[in-house]
């Protein structure tokens, strides 16, 4: 294991998980939307987070923490493992609110660009991220089932860790 990218929907625990594995392994921990997000919510063009991605993913070992469909060549190009955090709906949907929630209350600073999550965004938008998990939970799921088939994946091992307790004794297990 040099290069895994840690996938699931919005909420499933993707960067927490992603974070521990980093530390065991002694990995760099890259976080996807980190390289995406600038100050004020400003989206990285197209080409941005291309070359970001690129230049981030050029190092020899690492755990990228995210999906950003529209880059899965660039990133499973040389990936030789991909965790898929896939938790149940409710537990998602839980760790999805709690996040929301605890960001909102102490605005944590998000990936070093000022950007803060509020309780009128989190809870009250169009752009919720709660919302944003509610539809796009299934629709991740059938993809990254279908995923795991496709031949042109063939080079990439597939771990789907499905339960919390799984995730921990994953981490555990590490190196022994």
């Amino acid at each position: 294991m040099k290069k895994i990218n840690v996938i699931g929907t919005s909420g499933s625990g993707k960067s927490t998980f992603s974070r521990l594995l980093a530390n065991k392994l002694g990995y760099p921990y890259l976080e996807m939307d980190a390289i995406f997000w600038k100050p004020n919510w400003q989206e990285s063009t197209e080409d941005e987070f291309f070359l970001k991605l690129k230049r981030s993913l050029a190092q020899e070992t690492w755990v990228l923490d995210g999906n950003y469909s529209r880059m899965t060549e660039i990133k499973w190009s040389n990936v030789d493992h991909v965790i898929w955090i896939d938790y149940p709906f409710s537990r998602t949907m839980y760790q999805a609110i709690r996040r929301a929630f605890i960001r909102s209350a102490t605005k944590t600073e998000l990936w070093g660009t000022g950007n803060t999550e509020t309780f009128a965004k989190s809870f009250f938008s169009r752009d919720s991220i709660i919302l944003w998990t509610l539809k796009t939970y299934k629709r991740k799921r059938v993809r990254y089932s279908k995923m795991l088939h496709d031949p042109r994946y063939r080079h990439i091992k597939f771990i789907r860790l499905t339960s919390p307790k799984m995730a921990k004794k994953f981490i555990e297990e590490l190196n022994r």
